[in-house]
């Protein structure tokens, strides 16, 4: 990486030697094969078993439930490493900062003894099923609809833009009870339950090694047992769960663009025009000056947000601050990035090219940046009316 002027102060000599562990893996696993898992679409169940046995799954998880119970910088490494490789594809984020907490945190014991076990091997792979057609960044919109049953609950409705959707062998739903018009609950649902669909594969910008797809619901059987946690109160689980979401994206994008530093600062020395290297023009040299100096920032932001999480001192606002900045953060250095590797940089085997396609989604996932305004500004005017919304 390039050198930012400071040292990280974070990571203990058992977090750095799990990091030379996760880069190796990467280095082995992902990085020569990536470019075919784009194309496909997809990455192999293999992989998971053999990042499961890593360790690199859940990496909170206590090990009563089979997991490693290590702390969350265990995850931050995976999540930086799996950036500074340019290497999206595999949908690990989503499974273990999105769907598993849900698991580790709210659900039943049975669920918990049942589940954890085997998405921390990598024998189980876990999307969050919450977006639909018309309920985006309003949650308080969706349509999807769980109806009591004797022995549980019957789901019948539709998501979207649902990332692990083509690989998930378990998913946590939002839905509203067929009987109530606002409150959301939460449940685990087996993807093999007769009336479960998989729609299309979509056909994405970026990040297309990671699978995104439709889902639909027609009478899904959900056994009691499978709720999580209490009925009615899945929203406020959701909320509880943003911090950590907007801050796993908050890593990866400060990872994503110190990256693209890196490999741009090795292309400009390279990189000859009109007999003199890219980098001894002043163009060259400011631009990457300036990107280096918002890396910079990135990179205290995102360790003081990382800090506070620890502390369990991180609120929504500063989460919400994090997200929204950093994301736009990495798409200009992104941009800026590309534009020095001229024609080569718009080629998608290019890490400036993937950066700057992979990038884009993060000003949309896990709230949008005006969504994240909206969070930021209520801090601002404390009396302001509005609630989140999330997309």
């Amino acid at each position: 990486m390039v050198d930012l002027g400071f040292k990280r102060t974070l990571f203990r000599p058992e977090h750095e030697a799990f990091r030379s562990q996760v880069r190796r893996f990467i280095a082995a696993e992902i990085v020569p094969n990536h470019a075919h898992w784009d194309a496909e679409q997809e990455v192999p169940r293999e992989l998971w078993r053999k990042a499961g046995a890593l360790g690199m799954l859940g990496c909170t998880v206590p090990e009563e439930y089979g997991g490693p119970g290590g702390d969350w910088l265990h995850d931050v490494i995976v999540l930086e490493e799996l950036a500074a490789a340019h290497a999206p594809g595999p949908g690990f984020p989503v499974h273990t900062e999105m769907a598993m907490p849900y698991v580790s945190n709210f659900a039943s014991e049975a669920l918990k003894k049942t589940w954890l076990p085997k998405l921390v091997a990598g024998e189980a792979i876990a999307g969050v099923a919450m977006t639909e057609p018309d309920a985006g960044s309003d949650l308080h919109a969706i349509r999807t609809r769980a109806a009591r049953t004797a022995h549980g609950y019957a789901l019948s409705g539709q998501k979207v833009f649902i990332t692990n959707g083509c690989c998930a062998d378990v998913l946590v739903v939002a839905a509203k009870l067929a009987d109530s018009s606002r409150a959301i609950s939460l449940f685990l649902l087996e993807t093999k339950s007769p009336g479960f669909k998989r729609g299309r594969k979509l056909d994405k910008l970026g990040n297309r090694a990671r699978d995104t797809a439709e889902l639909f619901f027609d009478g899904v059987e959900i056994p009691a047992g499978n709720l999580i946690g209490v009925e009615g109160e899945g929203f406020g689980y959701l909320m509880q769960g943003l911090a950590r979401e907007r801050l796993a994206i908050c890593v990866t994008c400060q990872a994503r663009a110190e990256a693209v530093l890196r490999d741009t600062v090795a292309y400009v020395e390279e990189r000859h025009v009109f007999g003199r290297a890219l980098s001894t023009y002043q163009n060259t040299r400011f631009c990457l000056a300036q990107v280096k100096t918002e890396v910079a920032v990135g990179r205290v932001f995102v360790d003081r947000m990382i800090e506070s999480y620890l502390a369990g001192e991180l609120d929504g606002s500063t989460a919400a601050m994090g997200k929204l900045w950093l994301s736009e953060m990495v798409g200009r250095a992104a941009d800026a990035c590309l534009q020095l590797h001229g024609g080569a940089g718009y080629m998608s085997e290019t890490a400036a090219g993937r950066a700057y396609i992979d990038s884009r989604a993060e000003r949309i996932a896990g709230g949008t940046s005006e969504i994240m305004k909206e969070v930021i500004a209520r801090t601002v005017f404390p009396g302001s009316a509005g609630r989140e919304r999330r997309r």
